[in-house]
């Protein structure tokens, strides 16, 4: 079972946390005082992250089915049956996979620097990483992608959080993610056709160059969705523009309540 978090807080429905690639739910930090004054809150570390099982521990392939499988066998655990989620960078493509697979299980989402499909860049961003991965270290690997993602002045301290976070990461289980770049765009493929009942809120930096322009095109049309675009903001929101983002989530989720608390 995945490593998590418990917090009691006010209110009887759950947030479910679920954080980028080689962070941890710490990557929350700035959310969890202002979420427990209404929720409960569940933050959960994706496998290979804090003390969740390493990767190769699975006997299964390693796959968005799989990592979805391990969050709801959590969430079984506590029996929770279903839960608002609030994912941020890698946390939002999990996310639409569990909107794809299981979507009776999402009382509202909550993405913050959602990613939707890599563009040209992005995709020979991470075809170059992984032909160097066996001539540097994978922390240098990771620092360049951080600096790639997040350039600019006002994304430093988030840029500095997710550096930090990822020293505590092996290399093996960062490298065994990696394979993953290439299933991201069919984790949205089918998200507005089988969760067409599930009201999400999609927040991004205005700054977030290497997603929100597709994030943008491919919410077109799409009834169920809000996106919010915050100025001078990057990548990780939830940190950069934490009270903008706080108050969103909060006043979203809480137009979605469910009158009768879902939760045994």
């Amino acid at each position: 079972m995945l490593d998590y978090r418990l917090y009691k807080g006010q209110g009887t429905e759950y947030i479910v946390l679920l954080h980028g690639i080689g962070g941890s739910s710490n990557i929350f930090y700035k959310q969890l005082k202002p979420f427990l004054k209404k929720y409960h809150i569940v933050a959960i570390n994706m496998p290979g992250h804090g003390k969740s099982p390493d990767i190769d521990s699975y006997k299964e392939r390693f796959s968005f089915d799989s990592i979805v499988r391990e969050i709801l066998k959590t969430l079984d655990h506590l029996s929770i049956r279903k839960a608002h989620f609030v994912g941020v960078s890698l946390g939002t493509i999990i996310v639409h996979h569990l909107l794809q697979t299981e979507p009776g299980r999402v009382r509202s989402a909550v993405l913050g620097g959602a990613i939707t499909r890599l563009n040209l860049f992005g995709k020979s961003l991470i075809k170059l990483a992984w032909l160097v991965r066996n001539f540097i270290p994978f922390m240098w690997l990771y620092r360049i992608l951080a600096w790639i993602l997040m350039p600019r002045g006002n994304h430093k301290s988030s840029r500095r959080f997710f550096i930090q976070e990822a020293y505590k990461m092996k290399r093996k289980n960062f490298l065994a993610w990696y394979p993953l770049a290439g299933d991201v765009k069919a984790t949205y493929s089918k998200v507005q056709e089988k969760s067409e009942d599930v009201p999400k809120l999609y927040i991004s930096g205005a700054e977030d160059h290497m997603f929100v322009r597709e994030l943008a095109e491919d919410l077109r049309g799409d009834s169920s969705s809000e996106l919010v675009i915050l100025e001078q903001c990057g990548h990780v929101c939830n940190i950069e523009k934490a009270d903008e983002f706080n108050q969103l989530s909060i006043e979203f989720m809480d137009k979605h309540e469910s009158k009768q608390a879902n939760i045994s």
